[in-house]
This record gives structure tokens, sequence and C-alpha cells, in this order.
């Protein structure tokens, strides 16, 4: 039940240290850092201390390094919780499909309400260009899922809020997994397509109440061709396990 303390190692404190200053901004992402000889005498500990920490921000996506060209801050969060959900997804394998699916049924029709009543003209031709480019690439499955990403991309950034933005990009790599089963669906993409462009409709007439109902019928289109693509007992045992964590709880 509990669990021993240990001393923190050097190393450990020496990243913590560094992590606080970039939390707190007085390291900003682009930053070069130190050379370990430099942190070495600043903290006064072992160069193998400065590099192990080095190694620990590294690793949670603060710091990028570059032998030979030394050590500077990055914005690499993102990154990790995209690296962590694909590992998820790779872990779970193709069940947690219609997880994902519940997870954009809770976010996607607020953003697209969002978007309706705040997009801007850039935003706007994102949206035509990413609709044209998916029309011309239907039977392509690549082109048509990185224009699919840019069209809901959009729409997040439409919504003018980053932290919307954010979690749509730490998503985005699940989501172009869910997309190539669709896609492999009969009818799947040309399905798609018609809600996108009744989307885009509703954008540009800034309905936010269309926008939102229209995105919540994109997404039970969705559902049911992510269950089409899915093995039958596969879904059905996915089904299971989703409708059993509110008896558990």
């Amino acid at each position: 039940m509990y669990v021993p303390i240990r001393p923190t190692k050097i190393y450990e404190q020496v990243a913590e240290q560094i992590e606080q200053l970039i939390l707190s901004g007085e390291l900003r992402s682009g930053d070069r850092l130190p050379t370990e000889r430099a942190f070495a005498e600043k903290f006064h500990v072992s160069r193998t201390a400065i590099r192990e920490a080095m190694k620990l921000l590294e690793q949670k996506g603060l710091v990028e390094m570059r032998p030979g060209r030394g050590t500077r801050v990055i914005d690499g969060t993102m990154q990790a919780v995209r690296h962590s959900l694909g590992l998820m997804m790779r872990v779970g394998q193709r069940g947690n499909l219609l997880s994902l699916v519940e997870v954009r049924e809770l976010l996607e029709p607020g953003i697209a309400a969002m978007a309706a009543e705040r997009a801007g003209e850039e935003e706007i031709a994102t949206m035509r260009e990413a609709i044209a480019l998916m029309d011309e690439h239907l039977t392509c499955a690549d082109s048509y899922i990185a224009a699919d990403n840019s069209f809901h991309r959009a729409l997040a950034r439409a919504t003018q809020n980053p932290v919307v933005l954010s979690l749509v990009d730490s998503i985005v790599d699940l989501l172009s997994e869910q997309r190539k089963l669709i896609f492999m669906v009969s009818g799947g993409p040309e399905r798609g397509q018609v809600h996108h462009k009744r989307l885009l409709d509703a954008i540009l007439r800034h309905d936010a109440t269309a926008a939102r109902e229209t995105m919540y019928a994109h997404l039970r289109q969705v559902r049911a061709d992510v269950a089409s693509g899915l093995d039958p007992t596969e879904w059905e045992a996915e089904n299971a396990r989703v409708s059993s964590i509110g008896e558990d709880v």
C-alpha cells in the first residue's frame, strides 16, 4: 500500500530545476541551453549528471539534443502526447477505435458550433481546399486522409481557441488510423464528403446549430463505417467492454 521514500537522484534534481525554468517561461522554445561543462559548473555536479538530466527532459518533450549542435528548448509536449496515444492504440489494437468515436462525439459537435460562430476567411479557404482535394482523391487513401485531417484541423483552428487546436492535434495520428479503416469501407469516403460539404455550408452561414447537428450526423456515419470495417467479433467485444464500464463503477 505504501511505497518507501527514496532519495532523489542528482540528475533528477537538475532536470526538475530546468523544467521549472521552462514551465515558468524563463527559458523559452528555441533557447539554446549552456554546454554540459557550463551546466556542471553552475550546478556543481558532474557532466554525467547533466547528461542524464538532459535525457530525462528530452523524454518529456521539453528539450532537443543534437550531437555537435548542443541542446535547445522545444515545445515537444504535443509530440509526446501523440506518441503516447499512438502507443495506446497499437497496444489496444483496433478495438480502441470505438473509444475514439466516443471522444469525437464529445468534442467535435461543440467544435463545429464554435467554428461556425468564429471562422475567418483563412480557415474557410482551407476547408474549401481540403474538400476539393478529397473530391479529387476518392480512390487514394493517403491523399484523401491528409486532406480530411486538414479539414478537421481547420475547423478546430476556426474556434480561435488554441487549447481546442492542441486537443485535435494530439489525436491526429489516431484519427488517421480511424480514417484508414473507414476509407476501406465501400462508399465511406463519399459519405464523408456529403457531411464535409454540409459542414462547410453551415460554417459559411455562421449557423452554429446546423454545424453541431451536421457534425453529429457525420459522427453517426463514422460510427457505422467503423463498425463495418471491424471484424464482427472485434466490434461485439469492444461494445461489450464499453457497456460494462458503467456497471463496474
